[in-house]
């Protein structure tokens, strides 16, 4: 009972950094914002490695991680997306929070598919919790005209159906199995933070995590599609 604690309480710790990163938003420090959502995906990680060094899982633990990940990489960044395209859509901006009820549902769906243990089926709730997160982290006069902002909520019903589409992505998880892909991926990141370190140098040196984040996000996004249409021998 007593390692249970251990575990709980570090997936406790990232529903709390999610938390912080919701009220966040509606202060509009989306840079801090997303600052916490990193915080939670590393809480995220540990706690799930703790369980299993402790050999401590627990039904409670399991359903207490899915709550927390709703929070964390569900509502924050669905809410910072709303905050973020208020000032320029208004309330229509409230079509963002769609998101957090996708992510939920994407949460509720892995707790119960024998498929996912090594890999994913779908897009994993951090990583899409990522690619908003450091997006809405730029200056808001990044969207230089209207249309650029619905474009945003186009997107982000697009990625309410990646989060629950009968599309395989790869995990780090599977790295064994599927070593070349995963090294190559890690490859094109460093290639895109290189890219990114240059751009944010020149513009806005905050802009590096954010603009890291989200390239490495739509890099790893458009591997598992490809990935997913060319025919398998």
């Amino acid at each position: 009972m007593t390692k249970r604690i251990i575990p709980n309480t570090i997936t406790s710790l990232n529903l709390l950094c999610g938390s912080i990163a919701v009220f966040l938003a509606t202060q509009n420090a989306f840079l801090w914002a997303f600052v916490f959502i990193l915080a939670g995906a590393f809480f995220d990680f540990f706690d799930g490695l703790s369980a299993r060094l402790l050999k401590a899982p627990s039904p409670i633990g399991i359903q207490l991680d899915s709550l927390a990940d709703d929070i964390t990489f569900g509502l924050a960044p669905a809410m910072m997306l709303f905050c973020w395209l208020r000032p320029i859509l208004g309330w229509w901006a409230g079509l963002a929070l769609i998101m957090a009820a996708f992510s939920a549902l994407r949460l509720a769906k892995f707790n119960v598919d024998e498929r996912q243990h090594d890999s994913f089926i779908g897009l994993a709730t951090p990583a899409n919790a990522i690619f908003w997160g450091g997006l809405c982290s730029l200056p808001i006069s990044v969207i230089a005209y209207d249309w650029v902002a619905w474009v945003l909520i186009g997107v982000s019903f697009l990625s309410c159906y990646l989060l629950n589409a009968e599309i395989p992505f790869f995990s780090f998880k599977s790295f064994k199995r599927e070593k070349a892909l995963i090294i190559s991926f890690i490859c094109g990141c460093l290639i895109l933070i290189g890219f990114c370190v240059f751009k944010a140098v020149s513009a806005h040196i905050l802009a590096f995590a954010c603009l890291s984040g989200t390239a490495c996000i739509i890099w790893y996004v458009t591997l598992n599609l490809l990935l997913a249409v060319i025919p398998k021998k």
